[in-house]
């Protein structure tokens, strides 16, 4: 099976930036790998909270890029378990093509990595491609499900000023491009943190990225489900995203204000606060 790592020297520099980050996180916790669907998977778990919280990032993420969010969730008192999902860049399977394309093999793998993990029922936060496999697990242990701008309901927007900063990001790999990329990303006036830039472009150099995650395989059972976008997504727009959300989901969409589609990086004590209120009304949420 193909790798996403361009060369075996790439796929080191990306595993250790990664240890690199979490090494230096100043909050407590431990890393630990399991087989899922046939998947070595690395998660890391920090937090004591009653509440256990599982977070699945989005392509071309990982834990040690979702820490800003990780300590937020922390702060506010919960266990937290990031994982990394195998097929992208960081520290689980770097093999291709482990899903057949199929958004219901992520539902599956989410599954077993939480019954790996938790004996009580749990939250779970996805953004973006994690959403849509969070919304694709029938694991029976999930008792909510908190989406910040999910994918799998419906196309992603592709404006021209997105396509042409993707285009310079993966084909000529620098920081600068990997700023504009993440600033199309982002609120209007908001700047990428060095990490995030550095991140990125070892991504550009040394893996290839996926594509979208095609369309959410929704379990029968039904669960309580908090749906959040920025106002200023560029991929997933309110006007795009709320008519899914609501013929897909039966839900109204809550739309962060000054806050892009990396809502994680923009407001992550924002979104552990949505864990405290899982009946929050839905619409425009204030700051």
């Amino acid at each position: 099976m193909d790798s996403i790592y361009r060369s075996t020297t790439g796929r080191e520099l990306i595993r250790r930036w990664c240890l690199d980050q979490l090494a230096a996180w100043p909050v407590p916790h431990e890393r630990k790998t399991v087989t899922a669907k046939g998947a070595p998977t690395h998660a890391v778990l920090a937090g004591s909270g009653a509440t256990t919280v599982v977070f699945v990032p989005g392509t071309n993420f990982n834990a040690a890029v979702s820490l800003p969010l990780a300590t937020a969730l922390v702060a506010a008192g919960h266990r937290v378990l990031l994982v990394d999902v195998p097929g992208q860049p960081g520290l689980s399977s770097g093999e291709r093509g482990l899903c057949g394309g199929r958004l219901s093999w992520y539902g599956a793998w989410l599954s077993e990595v939480i019954e790996k993990f938790s004996s009580e029922p749990v939250a779970v936060m996805g953004h973006s491609f994690g959403a849509a496999i969070a919304l694709s697990s029938d694991c029976p242990r999930i008792d909510r499900l908190v989406l910040v701008s999910p994918g799998g309901l419906t196309r992603l927007r592709l404006t021209p000023t997105v396509l042409a900063a993707s285009a310079a990001w993966f084909l000529r790999p620098a920081p600068t491009h990997s700023t504009r990329l993440l600033r199309a990303m982002l609120a209007p006036g908001h700047l990428p943190r060095e990490e995030l830039v550095n991140w990125m472009t070892l991504v550009a150099r040394h893996s290839r990225s996926s594509g979208a995650p095609g369309a959410a395989t929704l379990p029968a059972r039904s669960m309580p489900r908090l749906v959040v976008t920025g106002e200023h997504d560029a991929f997933l727009p309110p006007q795009r995203l709320g008519p899914a959300v609501r013929a897909t989901l039966g839900a109204e969409l809550g739309v962060i204000p000054e806050a892009g589609h990396l809502v994680v990086e923009e407001r992550p004590e924002y979104l552990s606060a949505l864990l405290e209120i899982p009946g929050r009304p839905t619409g425009r949420y204030g700051v």
